[in-house]
């Protein structure tokens, strides 16, 4: 530990009531914790992707630091403050000549972080939500769009931190089969950075490269309060912070299944793509969760080469591990195409809920797609009733053509499919059959019986409740029950019934 950091913690240094004083430390800072307030300094590096090798470069470092974090944390993130006196001697604020800085912020507990809630095991299927809905709030209201003549975005500029990371990985490996792994990672992501380049290109010319938070793991996200908080962006370097959105979730996506929530991950990328519609995007996200493994990888090389004992024995550990998962996200998913028939009220999205985490799929529903073809948020209400508004025939020709565009990408891009309407006419179902035969996909339809009465019981809880996308009242329940086309003979052999 250097002798600044050393001294940073008798708690006399400080222009404030202090604490015993904590100290912990990352491969590019040191966060000192001193009871209701923290100090992080960055550490004199120059790793390529960042550069705190001067203290000009630092104050600048901190003061972006303080400013872009304030976008998704304001309250968090309180001020850049001086160092002075010496490392021998150090003062936090106080007056002579600066010799480093830090970012002051409040302190929050430690252990709030979500990666260790996840270690003892108190991570819940709520804050997993929270995130999804935090990120896809600020992914598609708060990110600055990069202007069309930047360099933020091109292809070029994708692939350099992607072909930094083998350049740096490779030199921190000495196993001769985690090199060799090493290498085809390289070869399967310089023939699909090839192959999607167009659209890469595509996506900056409409608006998805955006300024993110850019450091999007487990780690950087805390529980405090009952609330999310996301803090820690990277500020260090905006090529690393100018990216496609796809790529800003893809780490969160990564994290979790590296962390054996794979039902978690599913969770999280389908409650984010309802707030934000990209599912065009999804065709980069193999692509960039393997990226963000390998950023994964380097850091825990890198910290390996600055730890010893134990410590280090787990960061390779981390190595082995982040390179067998990049490896397995290069693999296809097993493709499928499931589709729901089921009067309001009969328990669809309940059930497709438990399916998009197990075995896992991106789920489409029309309650939520109906309304954003409208510019509508999935939980606005339109009122509009049966044959009115968004439920004229007309927009429901509209709706389900469009549920069928979205499944033919996703299909096409690699990812099973579930769509979650009632599917009560046949030229509905067969338009969704066709999609799955055309592609040689597996195709199912999940039928979900119920008396009617019990549908009629539901269908006044939900509407009470408010808490839910679906319009759906017993005008449009009765309408149903009088127009719906039932399954037909030749159907039945796509049929799996779903018993509640």
């Amino acid at each position: 530990m250097p002798e600044l950091i050393r001294n940073l913690r008798d708690p006399a240094c400080y222009d404030h009531a202090a604490g015993p004083v904590r100290v912990i430390e990352t491969h590019i800072s040191w966060v000192l914790l001193t009871g209701e307030l923290a100090y992080k300094i960055k550490k004199p590096l120059n790793l390529g992707f960042l550069d705190f090798s001067s203290l000009n470069k630092r104050l600048h470092a901190c003061c972006d630091e303080v400013q872009l974090n304030r976008r998704l944390a304001p309250a968090l993130y309180l001020d850049v403050v001086p160092i002075t006196g010496t490392p021998a001697a150090p003062r936090v604020n106080g007056s002579g000549e600066t010799f480093e800085y830090a970012v002051k912020m409040h302190q929050f507990p430690p252990d709030a972080t979500l990666d260790r809630l996840d270690t003892q095991g108190r991570m819940t299927a709520q804050q997993v939500e929270a995130i999804a809905t935090t990120l896809g709030r600020f992914h598609t209201d708060a990110c600055a769009r990069a202007a069309s003549d930047s360099p933020w975005g091109s292809a070029e500029h994708i692939w350099q931190p992607v072909s930094q990371n083998f350049a740096q990985i490779a030199p921190r490996l000495n196993d001769p089969a985690e090199l060799e792994q090493l290498n085809a990672l390289q070869r399967w992501s310089t023939a699909e950075h090839a192959r999607l380049a167009p659209l890469m290109a595509a996506r900056k010319r409409e608006g998805w490269v955006r300024e993110c938070h850019g450091d999007l793991h487990l780690g950087n996200l805390a529980w405090v309060d009952d609330q999310l908080l996301v803090f820690d962006c990277l500020e260090f370097n905006p090529e690393l912070r100018w990216i496609d959105i796809q790529s800003e979730i893809a780490f969160c996506y990564m994290d979790l299944l590296q962390r054996g929530h794979a039902d978690w991950a599913w969770l999280f990328l389908n409650g984010w793509l309802e707030q934000t519609g990209d599912h065009a995007g999804l065709a980069l996200l193999r692509y960039y969760a393997v990226y963000r493994a390998l950023v994964r990888t380097k850091v825990a090389a890198i910290r390996s080469d600055q730890i010893a004992g134990p410590e280090r024995d787990a960061a390779l550990a981390d190595v082995r591990t982040l390179l067998q998962l990049a490896s397995t996200l290069t693999r296809p998913l097993p493709i499928r195409l499931d589709i729901t028939h089921g009067l309001s009220g009969s328990g669809k999205s309940t059930v497709t809920r438990n399916l998009m985490q197990t075995p896992g799929a991106i789920r489409l529903r029309s309650d939520v797609e109906r309304k954003r073809l409208v510019g509508l948020d999935a939980m606005a209400r339109s009122a509009g009733g049966v044959g009115q508004d968004l439920y004229t025939a007309d927009a429901t020709r509209r709706t389900y053509a469009h549920l069928a565009q979205l499944t033919e990408n996703l299909l096409d891009a690699g990812w099973p499919v579930i769509v979650d309407a009632t599917f009560t006419a046949r030229w509905q179902r067969d338009l969704l059959r066709e999609t799955a035969h055309s592609r040689n996909v597996a195709f199912r339809i999940l039928d979900f019986p119920l008396p009617v009465a019990t549908l009629r019981e539901r269908v006044l809880q939900r509407s009470r409740k408010g808490n839910d996308a679906s319009e759906a009242g017993l005008a449009v329940l009765q309408h149903q029950l009088d127009t719906e086309e039932p399954l037909a003979a030749d159907e039945q052999v796509d049929i799996v019934r779903v018993d509640q």
